[in-house]
């Protein structure tokens, strides 16, 4: 009983959710003026290794101050702030729940983009194209177009309602979502879910995710008898190494297979990518092996469950 009340709370969440996106949707709301707030957000340059955080928060605040949102700013790491808003509900003794995105982007080649990368421009069939406009400003953005709505139409949400906007997650988090976790701000919102990025949606059917996005870092180390110029060794490095590689291959190849096919979407499947190679290192005792490494990272769910609203 325990159990199905929990999945039960979840639930009512992630409908919550979905619904504050329904609104964001609603052709009544002037949508030139949400694309505008949209743009503008896309045109602050938040890209890795030198995100302009500080114009950034200077933008979520302005935002919240608009919303009437309570707000604070805090840093865990040097120069990487956390952005917090506050919606406050009706019970606050209930747990809340956490809205968050990640502020900055991955790094981005202005000379490989039909348009600026940081110009949002918006083209005549609507298209915006902007480094981070889904990666994940996207979904920061309607989080606050949906309080927006709901907003104007007065509603008041029971639950406390809590948006966080934290740096550093294109570089592993660790100075921002990581510490956020740690932190006792965090512990102190009582959050009971909290909601992240997904896959984009060019319609109506949403996919809701529960544990997504599970990542296993694997490092495959093999040793055998150096190369030589003149000379060919049974069970060198290499040749061990590529057996590993092999198998690895034929699994990401028929997790793959399952996409082209149409049977997955590419949030469905286990994904798996050799991110390094080191080659060529000598063994420290024996001076005829050399050992090979190579990294993986392996990325699975956990469910997934279709909505349609």
């Amino acid at each position: 009983m325990k159990t199905k009340l929990i999945l039960h709370y979840h639930l009512v969440q992630i409908f919550f959710f979905l619904y504050l996106l329904q609104f964001t949707n609603s052709s009544q709301d002037p949508s030139s003026a949400i694309i505008s707030r949209f743009q503008e957000y896309l045109q602050i340059n938040t890209s890795q290794p030198s995100p302009d955080y500080k114009k950034a928060t200077a933008f979520l605040l302005s935002q919240a101050q608009s919303l009437s949102l309570e707000s604070q700013t805090f840093e865990l790491a040097k120069n990487k702030p956390i952005v917090l808003l506050k919606w406050p509900g009706s019970n606050p003794h209930l747990p809340s729940i956490l809205l968050y995105s990640h502020t900055d982007v991955v790094p981005s080649e202005p000379e490989k983009w039909s348009h600026h990368p940081f110009g949002a421009h918006l083209d005549s069939e609507g298209n915006i194209f902007a480094r981070g406009s889904q990666d994940m400003k996207c979904v920061g953005m309607q989080y606050l177009e949906a309080i927006r709505k709901l907003k104007a139409g007065g509603f008041q949400p029971v639950r406390t309602v809590y948006l966080a906007f934290a740096a550093d997650e294109e570089i592993g988090g660790h100075d921002g979502a990581e510490k956020f976790a740690e932190s006792d701000i965090f512990k102190n919102l009582n959050v009971g879910i909290v909601l992240d990025e997904g896959l984009p949606s060019p319609n109506e059917n949403y996919r809701a995710f529960y544990a997504e996005k599970g990542a296993w870092w694997l490092a495959i180390k093999a040793k055998g008898a150096p190369g030589h110029g003149a000379k060919l060794y049974d069970n060198s490095a290499m040749e061990n190494l590529y057996k590993s590689i092999e198998s690895v291959r034929r699994f990401r190849a028929s997790q793959f297979d399952l996409v082209k096919a149409g049977l997955k979407g590419e949030g469905e499947v286990i994904s798996v990518n050799i991110v390094y190679l080191k080659a060529g290192t000598p063994s420290p005792t024996v001076s005829s092996f050399t050992t090979l490494e190579c990294g993986f990272r392996l990325i699975g769910i956990a469910s997934v469950t279709y909505l349609v609203i």
